[in-house]
């Protein structure tokens, strides 16, 4: 491998370059992109008072530009200008790295579209580091932000269940106890990380089957990244619940809880979690 130390290049090329920045622990903070920063002719930026704050710890003086999720398309024309000007702009966001479930895809788009120079300057990465510590797969599919709508959450989810990949989802502390069901639902069959506040003093990580994940109590904060791993169970998916199983699950519905049904069945008829708990769920919503 062939690497190339250019920290202290005196002259960097023109284009866009986008910068991560930390997603917590300032530590994290690279010396490229502190260099790359201060040879900037232009920030683009979310919020200019969080990253005025970044920047003033790390000595950058720089002009910032708010480019936001309801002004980038507004900025876009002024922005290709000034880069075929052959100037250097650099984008981060509020944490982590840009256009990641951040904005950046339409500029980048149209800095591909008008053939203007565009340069990765890795860093911090709320996916890859939660990956890098799940346990699970290193084959992921990363689905960004869960969606508000339960409508569009279910139809979402029935297509993510089909895929035998760890699976990474963004989700707000404050929604978290609202997606537990449908997680619950979709995922029986899988484990499952919960990370918040990653490299933060007050970071957790909570491990768990699905089957056994119940809602927080405490009200959590902060942003937080889900990871549910590939299948447990891929041979008992195939395997279907027939109707003396769900005879005797009628009996016991209102006898035992959902999760110890879920583990006498799974086990003396290995039938899969998912369809068993499916099963219980429409009991109890009979009900």
């Amino acid at each position: 491998m062939n690497l190339h130390s250019g920290i202290n290049s005196a002259v960097i090329k023109k284009g866009l370059y986008i910068v991560a920045t930390p997603i917590g622990n300032l530590g994290d903070m690279t010396y490229r992109a502190v260099e790359i920063l201060r040879k900037s002719d232009l920030i683009l930026c979310e919020d200019t008072r969080l990253s005025r704050k970044l920047l003033t710890t790390f000595n950058i003086n720089v002009k910032l530009l708010s480019n936001h999720k309801f002004n980038e398309k507004k900025n876009i024309d002024k922005i290709i200008e000034i880069l075929k000007s052959k100037k250097v702009i650099s984008m981060i966001s509020d944490a982590g790295t840009p256009s990641i479930s951040d904005p950046g895809k339409i500029l980048i788009e149209s800095c591909i579209k008008n053939k203007i120079d565009i340069f990765p300057v890795p860093g911090a990465s709320a996916v890859s580091a939660a990956i890098s510590i799940c346990g699970f797969s290193d084959k992921f599919y990363f689905n960004g932000f869960i969606s508000d709508k339960e409508s569009e959450n279910k139809k979402n989810f029935s297509f993510l269940s089909s895929l035998n990949f760890s699976i990474i989802f963004f989700i707000s502390a404050k929604k978290i106890n609202k997606i537990i069901k449908l997680i619950k639902k979709y995922f029986i069959d899988r484990d499952i990380i919960i990370c918040k506040e990653m490299t933060k003093f007050y970071e957790e990580y909570f491990r768990s089957s699905v089957e056994n994940l119940e809602e927080f109590k405490n009200n959590l904060k902060g942003e937080i990244t889900i990871i549910v791993s590939e299948k447990k169970n891929i041979k008992k998916d195939s395997r279907k619940l027939i109707e003396s199983d769900k005879k005797k699950i009628k009996l016991l519905i209102n006898k035992l809880t959902i999760k110890d049904i879920i583990s006498i069945f799974s086990e003396e008829k290995d039938v899969s979690k998912k369809e068993i708990y499916n099963y219980c769920l429409s009991l109890k919503n009979e009900n």
